[in-house]
């Protein structure tokens, strides 16, 4: 979904304004923990995150975005999906229950600069198969992201996610949604994929200080493909498993890399192990 082949390189000042978005965008990740329960409807937690980032003087990213294949703008300002959902599912009056898992992906602007993050959250108890695929879709994005610094090629963080996900724990990489660049524009080159497609020669393409990715693993329990739902714009998965999606936005620094959806003095627990 990025436009055109150029990858942005964004200054510090601009990055210092995406951390500014990222940081928002934590702020309603944590919202959404804290909310989240039995009987809370998804709605209302749309509601509460549009709340707080207009209360901060920024624009919620998402509204209004019109994607492929979608028959209408999205009208919320998370994309809230619950249980098989991978991603994309629209705010309602769905009202969660014991045992669900919710993904909680939103986009923040600030003085035209974006962040795109995403968490999942277990509805009060879960399954002990739901537990696992959220510990591992969660430590499949540490692991790329503890690989990013100049030099490195895109393939490496795409394949530190599918040997993970698919070599060593059996789950299955979404293939047909991926990451992305990140700047003035909700997509931007390069795609980031969660798996190393054959004769994928822009992988080849070396990390530059600069550039902002939205790593974003989406990992299904029982198959890789995918079917859109009625609405037009949720993404399920075609057997009814389970699936889980984490996203954090991760700048090209010297010597490293620095995660800017995280709240304000946050640690960075995305060094390499």
């Amino acid at each position: 979904m990025s436009r055109g082949d150029k990858i942005s390189i964004k200054t510090p000042q601009q990055l210092e304004l995406m951390a500014e978005a990222g940081r928002i965008a934590a702020e309603c990740h944590q919202i959404m923990r804290d909310m989240i329960k039995p009987g809370v409807t998804t709605r209302a937690v749309d509601r509460a995150c549009e709340d707080h980032i207009r209360k901060q003087g920024a624009i919620p990213a998402f509204q209004g975005v019109l994607a492929p294949g979608a028959k209408f703008e999205f009208p919320g300002t998370i994309c809230a999906s619950v249980n098989d959902e991978i991603v994309h599912g629209l705010p309602s009056d769905r009202v969660l229950k014991e045992g669900d898992i919710f993904k909680g992906d939103i986009g923040v602007i600030v003085d035209g600069w974006y962040s795109d993050a995403a968490i999942t959250v277990p509805v009060g108890k879960v399954s002990d198969d739901a537990q696992r695929l959220i510990d591992v879709t969660r430590e499949a994005l540490r692991r790329a992201i503890s690989l990013v610094k100049p030099g490195v090629k895109l393939r490496a963080i795409a394949a530190a996610v599918q040997d993970y996900v698919e070599g060593e724990q059996g789950m299955f990489c979404v293939k047909e949604f991926v990451g992305h660049g990140l700047g003035r524009s909700l997509w931007e080159p390069p795609q980031v994929p969660n798996y190393v497609p054959k004769n994928a020669r822009e992988l080849d393409r070396r990390l530059e200080v600069g550039w902002v990715l939205a790593i974003e693993p989406m990992v299904n329990l029982g198959t890789e493909l995918t079917r859109r739902g009625d609405d037009s714009w949720t993404i399920l998965t075609h057997d009814g498993s389970l699936s889980a999606h984490f996203e954090h936005d991760v700048a090209v620094v010297e010597g490293g890399h620095r995660v800017l959806s995280v709240l304000k003095g946050a640690p960075n627990v995305f060094a390499m192990a």
